[in-house]
């Protein structure tokens, strides 16, 4: 793909945002963007970012759509040399790592590792890849921010979890370990771990487009969170001063006690 041009005098800061084609991506992208940021979209599907982009720009925002899988690392560096860091501008200032997702409720015994490799490889490894990928990017802004976007699952477990949850403990840890190598940088590392939030895809990708299944997972509880409430969390805490980082903010429902804990009403 050709290169995306970043830089112009005056030019509003980047930022990057994973997994832009939907649900929580795209709540998040329209947020930066209305928050001042120039929105870079990436996602697998060109023509979900392509229309949001366009819809971005209508609203008088700034949005350039790439597709992307993050889990192809020849393609994210490929991606992250085509960012045109050339002439003036505060270049890349913001990486949301967004892209994941869960596949299956089987147990441990009798779990697909198909299902469990597919897993790590978007919710661990291409967190690592994109994040390896616009680091330099991000250290020269002078004032980077990483997010990741994990889940309440990577800090506890529940039962027919197993594959997402040890992804997201995944994620967890990376957030955790970056924080510690970059200390000294000027980058901060900040991870948001909604619970239960209600979007269009998730749940229904989990069960294989089964929507009985998908519904049940709602069933009862009046007010799941909502792509909106992440992306207003997400953003809320990238717009903090370049000097206050966000190590960890869980977030769930009123509803939600804790994983297996929710107030169901009949």
């Amino acid at each position: 793909m050709p290169a995306v041009p970043l830089h112009r005098p005056e030019a509003p800061p980047v930022a990057v945002v994973t997994g832009a084609s939907s649900g929580i991506g795209a709540a998040t992208a329209r947020r930066l963007a209305a928050a001042g940021y120039r929105v870079v979209l990436t996602a697998r599907r060109k023509d979900r970012i392509e229309a949001l982009a366009a819809e971005l720009a209508e609203a008088g925002h700034e949005a350039v759509p790439y597709a992307l899988d993050v889990t192809d690392r020849a393609a994210v560096d490929e991606f992250a040399a085509s960012l045109d860091h050339h002439g003036p501008g505060p270049g890349v200032q913001v990486l949301v790592n967004n892209a994941g997702g869960a596949l299956g409720t089987d147990p441990v015994e009798t779990a697909d590792p198909a299902d469990w490799r597919a897993m790590y490889e978007v919710n661990v490894l291409g967190v690592l890849n994109i994040t390896q990928a616009l680091l330099p990017s991000l250290t020269a802004s002078g004032a980077g921010t990483v997010v990741i976007l994990s889940s309440t699952a990577g800090l506890a477990t529940y039962e027919g979890g197993g594959g997402y949850v040890a992804a997201k403990h995944g994620a967890h840890v990376i957030a955790e370990t970056l924080r510690l190598e970059l200390v000294g940088r000027p980058i901060r590392v900040i991870e948001i771990a909604p619970g239960m939030v209600k979007t269009d895809e998730f749940a229904l990708t989990r069960f294989g487009g089964d929507e009985e299944k998908a519904a049940a997972v709602y069933a009862g509880v009046a007010e799941p969170l909502t792509a909106e409430d992440v992306a207003d969390t997400v953003t809320w805490s990238v717009t903090r001063p370049p000097h206050v980082n966000i190590d960890l903010l869980v977030v769930r429902p009123r509803a939600q006690a804790s994983n297996y804990k929710v107030h169901r009403e009949s």
